[in-house]
């Protein structure tokens, strides 16, 4: 008796809330589906159709057949990937640095990584639009990836520090006993065990610029159009293109959907180690 009040007790103060605040989260990612999936004539009908009462894939076949949506899914993928090295390269040998040497104002610099996510990205958009424009990247693969970096590479670094710490430095010590350099340390022996780390950090920075607009509207133009900037020009004055927004949408949220379930578990867990290491 004790035992199913327990279990009447745990779906109505714990499973019951969790599940109306996860339909309350899919619920526009499903309208959207719906919607994208709805022929023309129904998204203007009154009242609402919940469910396409002939579904129809029309507006995607539209989307990449009479719109360049399908040459700015490749820019973004170009950009997300850029940044996903850019950003790797950066952080594995700073968060070596942050892991291994004990330096003045190390643990400022950690604070402060985890500081400026506090503050909007705004402020940087015009000093950094100006720093382009003087070096001639506005509108470039090479603008836009710097852009990126700017806002996930102290997250990464911060996140990548906590593996390494994870790591006993008697491996470091051991290797150069036995007369490795120390980028031979790295390369042989410590990125091998952080590899898991690596990868969470990549695919963070990766899902970062993926769904990144402002720095993307502000820094590209009509040769180097990402997604989300493109997905904005179905937004009219007086029209909005429901079908080919929805449809845009859906193909913007997948890949990122993806990546996110396979490594949300990694990704907390360096947020959560980070959370007790110095």
């Amino acid at each position: 008796m004790i035992e199913r009040r327990s279990r009447t007790r745990r779906i109505l103060e714990v499973e019951l809330p969790v599940l109306l605040i996860v339909l309350f989260a899919l619920g526009p990612y499903g309208w959207m589906i719906l919607t994208s999936l709805k022929p023309q004539a129904e998204l203007s009908t009154w009242p609402l159709t919940y469910w396409p009462r002939e579904p129809t894939l029309q507006h995607y076949s539209d989307l990449i057949a009479r719109t360049n949506f399908a040459g700015s899914l490749g820019n973004s993928l170009i950009i997300a990937i850029g940044a996903s090295l850019l950003g790797l390269g950066v952080s594995i040998p700073a968060a070596y640095a942050f892991s291994r040497f004990r330096f003045r104002g190390r643990q400022g610099l950690l604070t402060g990584f985890l500081v400026i996510n506090m503050f909007p990205v705004v402020l940087l958009i015009i000093p950094l639009f100006l720093m382009m424009r003087r070096l001639g990247l506005i509108d470039s693969f090479l603008g836009v990836i710097l852009g990126h970096s700017t806002f996930s590479i102290p997250f990464a670094i911060w996140m990548l520090t906590s593996y390494f710490n994870a790591i006993p430095k008697d491996l470091d010590e051991a290797a150069m006993i036995d007369g490795a350099s120390r980028l031979q340390t790295i390369r042989l022996i410590i990125l091998p065990l952080l590899m898991p780390g690596v990868v969470t950090a990549g695919i963070y920075i990766f899902i970062t610029s993926w769904n990144e607009y402002l720095f993307a509207m502000m820094l590209s133009g009509q040769a180097v159009r990402t997604v989300t900037v493109a997905l904005q020009l179905f937004i009219g004055e007086f029209t909005i293109q429901w079908g080919l927004l929805t449809a845009g949408g859906t193909l913007i949220a997948l890949p990122v959907t993806f990546l996110f379930l396979l490594v949300q578990r990694r990704l907390v867990g360096g947020l959560t180690a980070g959370a007790v290491k110095s």
